[in-house]
């Protein structure tokens, strides 16, 4: 099996609601987001790709245009944007346009990250 994965980053804010008033994260706060999505195949194409870099293009555009430096939370319309949610919703968002996506991953510390893998 071969893998390739690219990384991506953009800053936003959120707040997890539901959670103790005393707690960190539901005070409105905001992250440096590392996300890193992975596609995999068992062959390579004509080219000798899984897929060509210059394809994800698309998921920089939808960084950019529609989460970066803004809070999360208004955009996904859902009150719970953990990383772990937000795994899931790149990986579905990077699914529907490219069939060799197998996870997606987000970071919201240097040292924390949360992935999801069907």
């Amino acid at each position: 099996m071969y893998r390739i994965s690219k990384e991506f980053h953009f800053s936003a804010s959120h707040q997890l609601k539901g959670l103790p008033e005393d707690h960190q994260c539901a005070r409105l706060h905001g992250h440096n987001y590392v996300v890193v999505i992975e596609l995999q195949s068992e062959a390579l194409n004509a080219n000798g790709f899984v897929r060509d870099y210059l394809d994800l293009a698309a998921l920089k555009r939808y960084i950019d245009e529609t989460l970066d430096h803004r809070h999360l939370n208004d955009v996904l319309g859902d009150d719970r944007v953990t990383a772990e949610h937000l795994a899931r919703h790149f990986y579905d968002w990077c699914k529907a346009r490219w069939s060799e996506v197998s996870a997606a991953k987000v970071s919201e510390t240097p040292k924390t990250w949360a992935e999801y893998r069907p």
